[in-house]
């Protein structure tokens, strides 16, 4: 519980969250951040390892003579975004912000090992990850093929992120599917450029386009079962040059989501197929290529009943949230080993921004919540037996 804590954790935890928000730092640019958390784990007493995937650092604190080993990981990353709150600590850095909460992540896990480093209870080995480049750059998957994974075993992991969608004194951990996977496409329309009076002379990509965007739709209308879920949205059309000008070539990009491999493989079949059709009925050709960015996030059923449990001994409620159609590089550890990913509730009453607006700001009020659970969760995986 809170009063279980070193007094004024809580405190400190707000005050290395704020400086964070005025000093955001984007993809695998976290300087200030990771040299800020370096210096703070080396403060506790942890073994310190920097540089993994640039910007990335673990801390390891030993006790004891047991095996057992734990990992939690916190993202450190914020967002191309200008800031529109008006709060006192908002980003100094025009363009920058964290609109999605990680300074919030950052600042509960570091009191949590400051925490974990007073303890004489503890028997194993507690590793602290913090993750440059979680948003889009997949730092997760960075980190691993810099040796991350080399340097530590933990028996399993866990991530924690904060989500409006619930409310405080709540956690979500279901089993298996929690987050889908995450792919990117471009689509390059190209046809014959005309003047924009005389639109029979060219063969218009303009218009293609535009019945490429309604047809993708079909993809999840009429191809995936309606028990399965997937989404394909375009998210960018751009264009031409004048007013009085058709181009010669459109591009298209934009997201998918799945869950499993084939639905993955059947939205990578269809884009290309859908496209090319529409766009060879206008007298155009369309080039499709799709990335597979982030696998889908899958919580061992295990570890997070773990998670439950110790979350309803500290006494949180457990959320029955439905898994989400956002992705999260996190997966890639837990393609690796055993874990789970924790949604902590972190709505507010009245104005509740979601994540990534550039109105939103990470609710101090549940920094405590946030730090009780990480506690919980080491005390529950490392204390010592009685």
């Amino acid at each position: 519980m809170i009063a279980e804590l070193d007094p004024g954790l809580v405190e400190d935890a707000r005050s290395w969250r704020h400086d964070l928000h005025r000093h955001p730092e984007i993809a695998f640019q976290e300087h200030r951040t990771s040299a800020f958390v370096a210096g703070k784990l080396a403060e506790f007493g942890y073994e310190v390892i920097r540089g993994l995937g640039g910007t990335g650092v673990v801390g390891t604190l030993r006790r004891g003579h047991s095996r057992r080993s734990i990992a939690l990981r916190a993202d450190m990353d914020a967002l191309p975004i200008q800031e529109l709150t008006g709060l006192a600590h908002a980003s100094t850095v025009p363009g920058m912000m964290h609109a999605c909460g990680h300074d919030g992540h950052t600042a509960m896990l570091l009191a949590a090992a400051r925490h974990a480093a007073s303890r004489r209870d503890l028997d194993g080995v507690l590793h602290v990850i913090f993750q440059p480049a979680e948003e889009v750059e997949g730092g997760a998957r960075v980190m691993i093929e810099d040796g991350l994974l080399d340097r530590i075993s933990p028996d399993r992991v866990f991530g924690m992120h904060n989500w409006p969608d619930i409310a405080p004194g709540t956690v979500a951990a279901p089993d298996g599917a929690m987050m889908s996977a995450f792919g990117t496409f471009d689509i390059v329309v190209s046809g014959r450029g005309a003047h924009g009076a005389m639109p029979h002379q060219g063969a218009d990509p303009v218009l293609a386009a535009c019945q490429i965007v309604s047809a993708l739709q079909v993809i999840a209308a009429r191809n995936v079962s309606p028990l399965d879920s997937i989404v394909v949205s375009v998210t960018r059309m751009q264009g031409g040059d004048a007013y009085n000008v058709i181009p010669a070539t459109l591009h298209l990009a934009g997201t998918t989501r799945w869950f499993t491999a084939e639905s993955a493989a059947l939205i990578e079949r269809r884009l290309t197929e859908v496209a090319q059709h529409v766009a060879a009925g206008f007298e155009c050709s369309a080039q499709v290529v799709h990335q597979r960015r982030y696998p889908a996030t899958i919580n061992n059923p295990d570890a997070a009943a773990f998670v439950r449990t110790a979350a309803a001994n500290a006494g949180f409620g457990i959320s029955p949230a439905q898994p989400s159609m956002g992705a999260e590089d996190f997966a890639f550890l837990l393609e690796r080993i055993p874990g789970s990913y924790i949604w902590l509730g972190a709505g507010k009453d009245g104005a509740n921004p979601m994540l990534h607006s550039p109105h939103y700001d990470f609710n101090d009020a549940v920094l405590g919540d946030g730090i009780r659970l990480w506690t919980r969760l080491i005390g529950d995986a490392l204390g010592a037996p009685r």
